[in-house]
C-alpha cells in the first residue's frame, strides 16, 4: 500500500510540474510561472575566455530541470557561481525572491539551496553518521559557550541523529552507518552526499553529474532518489551528460553552449532542436542524428564533465 501511495505521489508531482510548464514557450531565457531561482546577466571570464555569459534564466519551482550541453559549455562554472563557490565578473540572481549573489556557500545552503559536486566531498576519515550530522544547520554546540552546557545541545543532537538515521535508511546506507566514509564505493558516496544535502531540509537541490562514476547497479536507485526529491516538494536542477537519464526524469531541459543558454524546453524538444544539434556536433554535421538518437550520451560528450587543467579550473 505504501509503495502504491509513493508511486501515486510521484506521478502527481510530475503531473503538476508538467502542467506548470506546458504553455511555456520553448525559447532561451523564457519566464516561468513560479520561478524559485532567477539569474540575470551572469558573466564569468578567465583571462580572455568567457566561461559563462547567461543573459537570463529562470528555474521553475517544484520541477526537475536538466542543465545539459557539450563538454566545456560552462555548466559547472555556472553552478559554482550560483552557489557562492566562485565570484562573477557581473550579474545578479535571486533565490526565493532574495538576492544571493555575494553570499558565501554555507549561507546559501542555510537559505535552502544546496548542491553536490562532480567529485564527491565526503569527509573520508569521519564515519558515515558523523558526515550526516555535520550537514545539519543551526547546531547549538557550534557556539563556544553553549557547547560548555551539554543540556543546551544534547537534545538537539539526538534530534539531528534521528533525522540522519532516517535519511540513511531511505538511501539504504544504514548498514554503513559506522563505517568510514572513505571506505564507501563511488556510488555510495554519491548517495551519502545527496542524503547529507537533505539534512539542511532544502527548497532546491543542485546535483552536478549525479551519475558520473556510478556503478550501473546503483543507477536506478539514484534515479529513484532524484524523482523522490520532486515528490517531496523540492526543486531539482542537475547537470548531466546521460541523455537517457535526462529524458527519464526531467520536466524541463536548459542547454548551454560556449557559456550561453541556447535552448530550453521539454527534453525531447531540445534534443531535436537544430541549435542543440549544432552545439553538440558542430554547424556542419551533415545530417548527423540528433542527441536523442545517439545513445545514452550526447554526441561527443565524455563520460563526465570534470574541470579541465589550468588556472581557470573551468569545466
Amino acid at each position: 500500500m505504501r509503495d502504491e501511495a509513493t508511486t501515486s505521489g510521484a506521478e502527481s508531482a510530475h503531473a503538476r510540474a508538467t502542467a506548470a510548464l506546458r504553455d511555456v514557450p520553448r525559447e532561451p531565457g523564457v519566464a516561468k510561472p513560479d520561478p524559485i531561482l532567477v539569474a540575470d546577466n551572469v558573466v564569468r571570464s578567465f583571462g580572455g575566455l568567457t566561461a559563462v555569459n547567461v543573459k537570463h534564466v529562470e528555474i521553475q519551482r517544484g520541477a526537475i530541470t536538466a542543465l545539459i550541453g557539450p563538454n566545456g559549455a560552462g555548466k559547472t562554472t555556472f553552478f559554482n557561481l550560483l552557489t557562492g563557490f566562485d565570484k562573477p565578473d557581473e550579474g545578479q540572481w535571486t533565490f526565493n525572491g532574495d538576492p544571493v549573489q555575494g553570499v558565501p556557500p554555507h549561507k546559501v545552503a542555510r537559505r535552502g539551496m544546496v548542491r553536490t559536486f562532480q567529485l564527491t566531498k565526503v569527509l573520508s576519515r569521519l564515519s558515515v553518521i558523523d558526515n550526516m550530522r555535520l550537514g545539519a544547520v543551526g547546531q547549538k554546540g557550534e557556539r563556544f559557550w553553549r557547547a560548555l552546557v551539554p543540556s543546551g545541545w544534547r537534545r538537539q543532537e539526538n534530534e539531528i541523529t534521528e533525522r540522519a538515521d532516517e535519511l540513511l535508511a531511505r538511501f539504504k546506507l544504514d548498514a554503513k552507518r559506522e563505517d568510514f566514509a572513505g571506505s564507501l564505493s563511488g556510488g555510495q558516496r554519491k548517495l551519502l552526499e545527496m542524503a547529507r544535502a537533505l539534512m539542511v531540509q532544502p527548497d532546491m537541490v543542485m546535483l552536478d553529474e549525479p551519475m558520473a562514476g556510478v556503478n550501473p547497479a546503483l543507477t536506478q536507485s539514484l534515479l529513484g532518489h532524484v524523482k523522490a526529491l520532486r515528490e517531496d516538494g523540492m526543486t531539482v536542477l542537475f547537470v548531466e551528460h546521460d541523455m537517457d537519464m535526462v529524458r527519464d526524469i526531467s520536466d524541463w531541459a536548459i542547454v548551454m553552449a560556449q557559456g550561453e543558454i541556447i535552448a530550453e524546453g521539454a527534453p525531447e524538444d531540445v534534443m531535436a532542436d537544430p541549435r542543440v544539434i549544432d552545439a553538440y556536433l558542430g554547424a556542419h554535421h551533415d545530417g548527423a542524428p540528433a542527441p536523442a538518437a545517439t545513445g545514452a550520451q550526447g554526441p561527443g560528450a565524455p563520460a563526465d564533465d570534470e574541470p579541465k587543467a589550468g588556472p581557470a579550473g573551468r569545466e
